[in-house]
């Protein structure tokens, strides 16, 4: 017996929140050192095992979005239309364009694999990319700037919520290990820049990013072509 499209859209929403529950805890430092004890050698496929199974799990919310779209709540007008796809499209410009500033093998685990088992959790020296002196997450907001520019139908709107909320809370989550990291350079950091929607008025010079990172970075430790978070 087929669910009602009220029964539908909390599935969906319940299987957002399970995705979200499981992510964060994968990523959370207690499940990451219990995993560190107990497969000592087998840890340096962490973050790959952890990067697979974000995956896979993500399958089970696109599904049911796939499944049971609902009642289509609003298409953009005219001309509003195309600005909400050109701001996808730069998003996604953007993101892709960010790629280049990221150690991709170490973002996906790969790199991890082939170093001994004590460096595979190490923290790299904090750097800044260009989009990091506008906002401290760039790609929660081309992420969001993606979801908010869609033609919504129900269960598109159920989704952007949660994910929104998501986002919202894990960049709170992920914020605290960075300010553990790297201490009163990252709220000096937090300070001047906002978290997900740029702002015009509050970003930072190259001069003010250069002091941060100096801050962050004691001398003898270079800073790597890459952006320490997303």
């Amino acid at each position: 017996m087929p669910f009602s499209p009220g029964k539908q859209l909390i599935l969906l929403a319940v299987s957002w929140v399970v995705y979200g529950i499981i992510h964060s805890l994968l990523a959370s430092e207690s499940v990451k050192h219990l995993a560190k004890r107990l497969f000592p050698n087998g840890f340096r496929a962490y973050r790959l095992v952890y990067n697979l199974l974000a995956g896979l799990l993500l399958l089970v919310p696109l599904g049911l979005m796939a499944r049971y779209p609902g009642e289509l709540l609003w298409r953009w007008p005219g001309g509003l239309r195309w600005i909400m796809d050109g701001a996808a499209i730069a998003a996604l410009a953007g993101f892709a364009f960010s790629l280049r500033m990221y150690d991709n093998a170490e973002f996906l685990g790969l790199r991890q694999l082939s170093c001994p088992p004590h460096e595979a959790d190490t923290t790299p020296p904090m750097s800044l990319s260009m989009a990091h002196r506008f906002v401290r997450h760039p790609w929660y907001f081309y992420g969001l700037v993606i979801v908010w520019t869609r033609e919504m139908n129900a269960a598109l709107l159920t989704s952007a919520i949660i994910i929104t909320l998501y986002l919202i809370i894990g960049s709170r989550l992920e914020e605290r290990k960075l300010v553990a990291c790297y201490g009163e350079a990252y709220r000096d950091y937090q300070r001047h820049v906002p978290a997900l929607i740029p702002r015009p008025w509050r970003y930072l010079s190259r001069e003010q990013a250069d002091r941060i990172l100096a801050l962050a970075n004691p001398p003898g430790i270079s800073e790597p072509d890459r952006s320490s978070h997303q």
